[in-house]
């Protein structure tokens, strides 16, 4: 419980310790330290392993992007939404692997831990339908895929959505 909150103590003391700097007219060292107190507030509230690997995964290398969430011994003990995240990226990483069983694990504890955006519900909603469907669960990812189309309100999964809809048209 205290590793996460070290980051915001250390961000804590350097604003302190900026904050002196400026007192004794050290404006530029000042403003340093006042930034590096701000990544350690940043890293925080974003994981870097996590930043580090939705990189990869958006440059379709998902074998680093795996080697780095590798390196997280305890997700547990990180932030709820960014435990979430992980286990969405571990989803997404398990599920280009074919590793069907283990994607569908980490999607659902991603959604019960707490996905805060929409889209990336929807996006974890229809990588379940996905994997539903190749079981020839027709009615769970009939689920999954309605609640994938009303988390989808920007429209950015509209192509994805019919093509497992054809799909479960052909079962």
């Amino acid at each position: 419980m205290i590793r996460k909150y070290l980051r915001l103590i250390i961000a804590g003391i350097l604003f302190l310790g900026s904050i002196a700097l400026f007192v004794k007219a050290l404006v530029s060292l000042g403003i340093l330290i006042l930034f590096v107190s701000g990544l350690f507030v940043l890293f925080h509230f974003k994981n870097e392993m996590n930043l580090f690997a939705f990189y990869f995964v958006r440059k379709n290398k998902f074998q680093s992007a795996s080697k780095i969430l590798g390196r997280v011994k305890r997700p547990e003990m990180m932030i709820k939404t960014q435990e979430a995240y992980y286990y969405f990226l571990s989803g997404l990483i398990e599920s280009q692997k074919q590793k069907n069983s283990a994607a569908e694990k980490h999607f659902k504890k991603a959604l019960n831990t707490g996905l805060r955006m929409d889209t990336d519900r929807a996006m974890a909603n229809l990588n379940l339908s996905g994997i539903t469907l190749s079981k020839r669960n027709k009615k769970l990812a009939n689920y999954y895929l309605l609640e994938a189309k009303k988390l989808d309100k920007q429209k950015m999964l509209t192509a994805q959505i019919r093509e497992i809809e054809g799909m479960m048209k052909r079962i």
